[in-house]
């Protein structure tokens, strides 16, 4: 139930904007007449157990098309809890009552919801394998997909500090477009003596990932900038250099296929973060051209892409970019090319062609 619910990224609001234009704290405004007419009243004279309050909101969650509309009213009541789940309250809770200030909670996030904001900017956090991350718009909110490249790159490095790598001071991870995070603290809890490096253009997300790494533990082993790969490119290389990993979940959407997305995702998350570009791969370029100057002798390039992708990155490397050759095409858990992993070249090394995993 959890693993499905999680897989539900997409759902987002489409009656609330931030007042005046902006994200001031967590305030919406609903914009939508209808919203006020579709909430169930909130109740007076009558108390609610945990149980009645998950089928009245299921229920009117259905009647407004809401996906996922039981694990929703599940999640965000179980949150209000102090739980992920309602197995995580326990089967005896599910008969009492709500308190007046719990059903309150319960009406102001179900209502949210009821406009399809996403679970994660309704509840404000998230779980991105073994961390609970704090979520808020415009941050991209990372996909289960991200997890399988944090796992691909982990295997790598788990490795070279096997071979005594992480002695040395190059045992460094450098995250391209660090949205809230995820990628960079997920390695840091795993790794405890991997430092990490995170850049995002997008100014709120660098205040996110800098939040996130205080409220983990993690501040001390990651740096935190507000560059642009494609703008601070020289300062990125003199800063960053040399690491043993450059990861990015990076934006690989075809422009032409940003009209095809649901209008929510278009008017709620940060459109830097999805455009890639005419063929989706305008910031992919930049990352590979700078990747043989940043990375040190041996180290790799991990990237999540567009299915289309890997073919044109291999092809667009073997001609473009010196230094850097192509190891391998890794497939996401529903089977499509998702991950690609590439080299820096060693002197006399023989290029390596496409290998699907």
């Amino acid at each position: 139930m959890w693993i499905r619910l999680r897989r539900r990224l997409n759902e987002v609001y489409n009656c609330f904007k931030p007042l005046k234009d902006g994200f001031i704290g967590h305030k919406w405004l609903c914009t939508s007449p209808c919203v006020a007419e579709c909430v169930p009243a909130l109740p007076t004279a009558s108390r609610l157990t945990v149980e009645q309050a998950v089928r009245l909101w299921t229920g009117h969650f259905q009647q407004r098309g809401v996906s996922e509309p039981h694990l929703s009213s599940q999640y965000i009541i179980a949150h209000l809890l102090g739980a992920k789940t309602l197995e995580g309250i326990g089967q005896d809770r599910l008969a009492e009552f709500l308190t007046q200030e719990q059903t309150e909670q319960t009406w102001e996030l179900c209502t949210r919801r009821l406009t399809r904001m996403p679970v994660q900017y309704v509840i404000e956090e998230w779980d991105f394998r073994d961390l609970t991350l704090k979520m808020r718009p415009p941050v991209f909110i990372p996909r289960p997909e991200t997890e399988e490249l944090v796992g691909l790159v982990l295997t790598d490095l788990q490795m070279k500090q096997g071979t005594g790598l992480s002695e040395e001071t190059s045992f460094r991870c450098l995250e391209v477009g660090c949205g809230s995070g995820a990628i960079s603290l997920s390695l840091l809890k795993s790794l405890p003596q991997l430092r990490a490096i995170a850049l995002d253009k997008n100014k709120d997300a660098v205040d996110l990932t800098r939040e996130n790494s205080h409220s983990l533990g993690f501040q001390d082993r990651l740096e935190v900038h507000h560059m642009d790969v494609m703008r601070d490119a020289n300062i990125i290389v003199s800063m960053c250099s040399p690491v043993s990993a450059l990861v990015s979940n990076p934006p690989y959407l075809f422009s032409e296929d940003m009209t095809s997305l649901e209008p929510e995702i278009l008017r709620f998350e940060d459109h830097a973060a999805l455009d890639g570009g005419k063929d989706g791969m305008q910031v992919i370029r930049h990352i590979l051209t700078l990747a043989p100057k940043l990375l040190s002798n041996d180290g790799r390039v991990y990237l999540e892409v567009d299915p289309r992708h890997p073919h044109l990155i291999q092809q667009w490397v073997e001609e473009s970019v010196e230094g850097l050759h192509y190891l391998h095409t890794h497939r996401d858990i529903t089977d499509r090319p998702r991950f690609c992993i590439l080299q820096k070249k060693k002197c006399n090394t023989d290029r390596t062609s496409i290998e699907n995993v």
